[in-house]
């Protein structure tokens, strides 16, 4: 008897599959729901199924499970979720950056939130009354944004020298500062000496102490500073971002050990007063621009880079900072 043939494999399937398939499959993975799919995207909802369909005789397994009043993800499918809406992310991007090149004029800047509400937002009225005719775009963040890739223009970062790529620009470098709110200051005993400060209440980063970047700015750094590594306040108070720490000295809650570039606006304004000047702390850490390289010949960009450099120039000189030569970029 001979023996039987055997099956031969499945052809692989090597065309590409179609965008609106990608799109109705991402939506579907995140609704878990074809209905709230398809009102998404505007579509049917046997539109939406249909698309589903075409796409798992496609890639030749079943991406959904399909249950009477749910919809789950096969691994197939969330394998597929992870690779593909990264992707579809970046080239949504890409259009934006062609629309955008090709319409109005436009900045777009990452920095992170507390940078943005402390300093850069309250600034902008300036820029945009010189500037009308062009649109700012600020992403508040805290993830590192490529500059590569991503349809932003300008990068705002806060980091140690050594790990700034070439071609990034020192804003200002900074000093950390004992501030309070007046009142407060004026219903409390003076504070003449650092042992003073274990009077009132510190304010700090919930995560100080876990963070190499965060330590640089803890009060334990400034007690060892002061000689006194083992003083304590009568409480804590820890918040997760530097405009809450500096919004509760604002209020009055306690004393922050606060970034000079972020809170010169309110010292100048008499909303906060610096206590025990003569014991400021050195920070190693500065505040940096990157140019993203298909931004920097723009006019809009080189208009809004020295603006920034105005800007920074003025907190230097309000907090006593003298750029290193060494770490400064020309912006041309």
């Amino acid at each position: 008897m001979q023996n039987a043939e055997p099956t031969p494999a499945p052809l692989s399937r090597t065309r590409p599959v179609a965008v609106g398939h990608w799109r109705a499959f991402l939506a579907v993975a995140r609704h878990l729901n074809f209905r709230a799919a398809a009102d998404e995207l505007a579509l049917t909802q046997s539109a939406v199924s249909r698309q589903i369909q075409a796409l798992e005789d496609e890639v030749g397994v079943a991406l959904f499970l399909r249950h009477t009043r749910a919809v789950e993800l096969t691994s197939a499918g969330a394998q597929l979720q992870r690779s593909v809406a990264p992707a579809l992310d970046r080239m949504d991007a890409s259009v934006r950056l062609v629309r955008q090149t090709a319409g109005r004029r436009s900045v777009a800047i990452t920095t992170w939130a507390s940078f943005a509400s402390m300093w850069l937002i309250p600034r902008m009225e300036e820029f945009q009354r010189d500037n009308p005719g062009i649109d700012i775009r600020i992403d508040a963040t805290d993830v590192p944004v490529d500059l590569e890739t991503s349809d932003v223009d300008l990068a705002l970062r806060y980091s140690l020298p050594a790990n700034m790529p070439r071609g990034a620009v020192r804003l200002c470098g900074e000093q950390l500062a004992i501030v309070a709110s007046p009142w407060l200051i004026k219903s409390s005993p003076p504070v003449r000496t650092p042992a003073d400060v274990a009077q009132f209440t510190l304010i700090e980063a919930g995560d100080a102490h876990r963070s190499t970047h965060l330590e640089y700015l803890s009060w334990q750094r400034w007690f060892e500073n002061q000689g006194q590594p083992k003083l304590q306040p009568q409480r804590w108070l820890y918040f997760n971002y530097a405009h809450q720490i500096v919004q509760a000295a604002l209020s009055g809650q306690g004393l922050a050990l606060a970034r000079m570039p972020l809170i010169a606006d309110a010292l100048a304004a008499g909303d906060l007063v610096e206590l025990l000047p003569n014991h400021r702390l050195d920070s190693p850490l500065a505040y940096w621009l990157l140019v993203g390289p298909r931004s920097a010949h723009r006019p809009e960009i080189k208009a809004f880079c020295a603006w920034l450099e105005i800007q920074a120039k003025a907190t230097r000189e309000a907090v006593g900072d003298v750029p290193d030569p060494d770490t400064v970029d020309d912006f041309d």
